[in-house]
């Protein structure tokens, strides 16, 4: 069975993204008379900016795992934490290598546009740029050691991020057509 976009997962992101940015527009507003409110809803602009940002690095990784015609398994729920699951026993080491680089290059557009259009002088910039930051931290240590180990000969990772059954038709992975 071909994996599709889980649209109720795509639906989910678009409406968290819109709600950031409403954060954004709101953020703005309040900037000019301050108080505690402008300090909550800058903190939760800046806050929702890099969990939007995480899931476009997600969404990254699934757009280079189906470039690749790779086996994954979507998730049912949109309280899923990861948009899919990778299938390490069916799936190649360049399957891998092209899941993990589209979350790499996802990650570097999204840093690159927030370096860009953000100010550090605003407390709700000042708050995305920091956590994002912290983010990109987060993946240097998380998911580049095992993409490069990958890279260089080893076995495809195992986790919880990571399936191994192989395909099958009742619900498990499945396999999107190129």
């Amino acid at each position: 069975m071909a994996a599709r976009i889980p649209l109720h997962l795509l639906i989910r992101d678009l409406l968290l993204i819109a709600a950031t940015l409403g954060l954004w527009a709101w953020s703005r507003q309040l900037d000019l008379g301050g108080g505690t409110l402008a300090i909550a809803v800058a903190v939760a602009a800046g806050t929702m900016t890099a969990v939007c940002g995480y899931l476009i690095h997600e969404w990254g990784h699934l757009t280079g795992a189906l470039l690749r015609g790779s086996v994954v398994e979507l998730p049912h729920s949109v309280r899923a934490v990861f948009l899919f699951k990778f299938n390490s026993e069916v799936n190649s080491r360049k399957q891998f290598l092209w899941m993990s680089l589209g979350g790499f290059i996802a990650s570097a557009v999204v840093v690159a546009l927030l370096f860009a259009l953000l100010s550090p002088q605003r407390l709700a910039d000042q708050v995305a740029l920091g956590l994002t930051v912290a983010g990109v931290a987060a993946t240097l240590i998380l998911e580049v050691p095992p993409a490069l180990k990958v890279y260089r000969g080893a076995e495809l990772p195992r986790g919880v991020a990571y399936s191994g059954a192989p395909a099958t038709p009742q619900g498990g992975p499945q396999a999107p057509t190129r």
